[in-house]
């Protein structure tokens, strides 16, 4: 057994496959980004979430001694008898042991009955050891995709949209500018005129003008925000997996580029970025900065090596309209999954307005 991982009492049916929780963060990491895994399955973000009321549980799947899948396991205790829920942010991330050269192998989609393996055996792990009323599992897998998990029912309170707009960066960037809406390539050009630098924010200070920024958006758009303590740990716990890029205007006295008026927050892997928090204020959208600062960043996860841009969610609302200018197409992805562990889950979603606090929260700071 791996130094990293302890082992788990949960053992599959087959004697060949088992699950360990892993305990080590290098080798998460190291697996996560080998499977093509999502952001938010890397270590760090369970260390965020961890800061709060949850608790992350890191779990290796095997199969006849390879690795078939990775599911990091958040877990949040719930009052009285409804007890916990456990929750698998855009994961499991699944191998290809099937041994298909398939581009659905490179984003930890897997195939059918590896795919069957890991949920199978992620969530009888979560069964026996955090119990409560079930597991939601929200994967990064494109509509359509199967999986053959027991008593599964879609979730009647998902935390993460499953519609969305995914970039492909495999492609080149007059490919991608082509694909773009008439307008929002004008508006790129007119930013990039504009007297505004775009670059990577570097320093605490420049994360605490673009969270003004944020809670100015916010209280324009009407939406909630954890408090700045919060975003800053964010940044800390993923490190350099999580970039912010800001379009910078010139100080008020005509110095250097050290005013952020727009910026974008992602979390990222080594195949997939993830778009966390954004916003703008006054002088940003006189300068349509977001358009020129989301091409940059664009093209700077492109360098970066990363091969998928999700734009994390797509509504019926203005922010979502600027998201569609970038692509003349949708993503969807299978949604949120339950399966319950106890007679309480339907009253834990259909009665209680605490699953609903417990949601939103979460949507808040995904």
């Amino acid at each position: 057994m791996p130094a990293s991982a302890t082992p788990s009492p949960a053992t599959s049916a087959a004697a060949s496959v088992s699950v360990e929780v892993v305990t080590e963060r290098s080798a998460w990491d190291h697996e996560v980004n080998g499977l093509g895994g999502h952001p938010l399955q890397l270590w760090g973000w369970g260390e965020l979430k961890s800061a709060g009321a949850w608790t992350a549980h890191r779990l290796r799947i095997t199969s006849g001694g390879r690795t078939a899948g990775l599911a990091q396991v958040l877990e949040r205790p719930l009052p009285a008898q409804f007890k916990a829920l456990a929750y698998v942010p855009r994961g499991p991330v699944v191998a290809h042991l099937d041994g298909a050269n398939t581009m659905r192998a490179v984003f930890g989609v897997g195939d059918s009955a590896t795919r069957d393996l890991v949920t199978n055996a992620m969530t009888d792990w979560a069964r026996e050891n955090i119990g409560g009323v079930g597991i939601t599992i929200e994967p990064d897998w494109p509509v359509g995709t199967q999986t053959s998990l027991p008593n599964r029912r879609y979730a009647p309170n998902p935390v993460l949209y499953p519609s969305t707009l995914i970039l492909d960066l495999r492609k080149s960037e007059d490919e991608l500018m082509a694909a773009m809406s008439k307008k929002t390539r004008q508006y790129i050009r007119k930013s990039q005129r504009e007297d505004l630098e775009f670059r990577e924010v570097t320093s605490a200070r420049e994360i605490d003008a673009c969270l003004a920024i944020y809670h100015a958006t916010a209280e324009r758009a009407g939406f909630g925000l954890h408090s700045d303590s919060y975003y800053h740990l964010v940044k800390t716990a993923l490190g350099s997996a999580s970039p912010i890029f800001a379009a910078f205007a010139r100080s008020s006295d005509g110095g250097p580029y050290d005013r952020p008026v727009s910026f974008v927050w992602f979390a990222a892997s080594n195949t997939t970025s993830f778009e966390l928090y954004g916003g703008m204020n006054d002088d940003g959208m006189n300068l349509r900065a977001n358009y020129g600062l989301k091409w940059h960043a664009i093209c700077a996860m492109k360098e970066r090596g990363v091969i998928r841009y999700d734009v994390n969610g797509l509504l019926n609302d203005g922010i979502s309209n600027f998201k569609r200018g970038f692509a003349k197409h949708e993503d969807e992805l299978v949604g949120s999954i339950d399966v319950p562990f106890s007679r309480w889950y339907s009253t834990w979603n259909n009665a209680l307005p605490t699953a609903k606090k417990v949601v939103r929260k979460l949507r808040g700071g995904h």
